[in-house]
């Protein structure tokens, strides 16, 4: 039977680890702001690439710690204390890499399919982040926001993993959590996936697109 699809692109929060979004929920309360105020003060707009503070930290163009004073200057206009790195710990505590998600990645490239990793990520947490996946094992190519100074949504990065992987957009699926970059996916051609809370719902879905019958 001929494959609809050649390829499987995931992201890496939120795909094989918990959502990030949940740390800022928990930390908006303490805050007294709501979720969506705080994610819009440290993150910016997510369905967009801006000059934010948070975009130019997962471009490479910013350290972690200059784009923690200007996201408390953001913060400070809105009136709370929006630190990146009290942020950071609660990250840590949302939970570890999602087992399920990992045997996909690994019995997807073991079956033929060319597998990537697409994330935005921060070019001082690539060793720890790195180290919490098999990724020799797991991905062919793995592109990263802080490495290629593009992100998602950006359609050039998309293009540039399919490129890498040497696979049509059209010929490839793309599993994300964000709604925003999952349509800037299918903008560029590919058949996207939204991961969301219970990631068992995309797993199915991602079965029923490369395992068809």
């Amino acid at each position: 039977m001929l494959r609809s699809y050649d390829a499987v692109l995931f992201d890496f929060g939120g795909v094989f680890t918990p959502s990030p979004f949940e740390a800022v929920g928990a930390m908006a309360a303490e805050l007294g702001a709501s979720p969506d105020q705080l994610v819009e003060v440290v993150f910016g707009s997510y369905s967009a690439d801006t000059d934010h503070p948070w975009h130019r930290l997962e471009r490479g163009e910013l350290s972690v710690e200059t784009a923690r004073e200007e996201i408390l200057e953001i913060g400070a206009q809105s009136g709370f204390e929006a630190d990146l790195y009290r942020l950071f710990v609660g990250l840590a505590s949302v939970g570890g890499v999602r087992p399920e998600m990992v045997e996909c990645a690994r019995s997807l490239r073991q079956e033929g399919l060319r597998t990537g990793l697409l994330t935005n990520n921060v070019a001082e947490f690539r060793e720890h982040w790195r180290a919490t996946l098999p990724v020799a094992e797991l991905f062919h190519d793995i592109v990263d926001s802080s490495e290629v100074g593009v992100r998602k949504p950006d359609p050039r990065i998309y293009e540039l993993a399919c490129e890498r992987l040497s696979v049509a957009p059209a010929r490839a699926v793309f599993l994300d959590d964000h709604p925003g970059n999952v349509d800037a996916a299918r903008r560029v051609g590919l058949e996207a996936i939204l991961v969301e809370e219970d990631h068992h719902r995309a797993l199915a879905a991602l079965g029923r697109l490369v395992r068809p019958g």
